[in-house]
C-alpha cells in the first residue's frame, strides 16, 4: 500500500477516534445529569458500544497507521522537533481515551460522583488537542 493510502487511512481513523472523544464524554454529561432509572441504563448501554465499538477500535487503526506512516522514513521523521510534541499529544489522547474507558465503567456500576458540570469541562479536553496536533501535522511549526 502506499504511503497515500495509508495516510488516507490514517486520517479516516483520527476523525472517528475524535468523533467518538467527542460524543463519549457528551453522554457522560446527560448520564450525570440523568434522573431516571431506564433512561440511565439507555446511557450505559450507548456509552459501552460507543467505547467498545467505534472508539476503541479507532484508536487502535490511528495508532497502528501512525506507526506505519513513521516507518516509511524513520530517521527523517524522528528528526522534526513537531513530531516528538504530536506524539507527546497523542499520548496524552491514549491516557484520555483510557480514563474515558474507566468513566464507562463508573457509569455501568452506578458509583460516579461527578455532576454534569465536571463532564462538560471535561469534553473539551479532546478539541485543544485535535486542534493542536493537525497544526503539528499540517504547518509542523518547528
Amino acid at each position: 500500500m502506499t504511503m497515500l493510502w495509508v495516510k488516507a487511512f490514517h486520517v479516516i481513523a483520527m476523525v472517528c477516534w475524535f468523533a467518538g472523544l467527542f460524543y463519549l464524554p457528551r453522554l457522560f454529561v446527560y448520564h450525570a445529569a440523568c434522573e431516571d432509572q431506564p433512561g440511565r441504563e439507555r446511557f450505559k448501554i450507548m456509552e459501552r458500544k460507543l467505547y467498545r465499538g467505534i472508539t476503541t477500535p479507532s484508536m487502535i487503526a490511528t495508532v497502528i497507521l501512525g506507526i506505519w506512516l513513521i516507518s516509511y522514513n524513520v530517521q527523517g521523521y524522528f528528526s522534526q522537533s513537531w513530531l516528538h510534541v504530536k506524539l507527546l499529544l497523542v499520548l496524552l489522547l491514549v491516557g484520555y481515551h483510557c480514563y474515558c474507558g474507566y468513566l464507562v465503567r463508573v457509569f455501568k456500576n452506578d458509583q460516579n460522583r461527578r455532576s454534569h458540570v465536571f463532564y462538560r469541562w471535561f469534553n473539551e479536553m479532546p478539541v485543544l488537542v485535535l486542534v493542536a496536533v493537525v497544526i503539528l501535522a499540517t504547518v509542523k511549526p518547528f
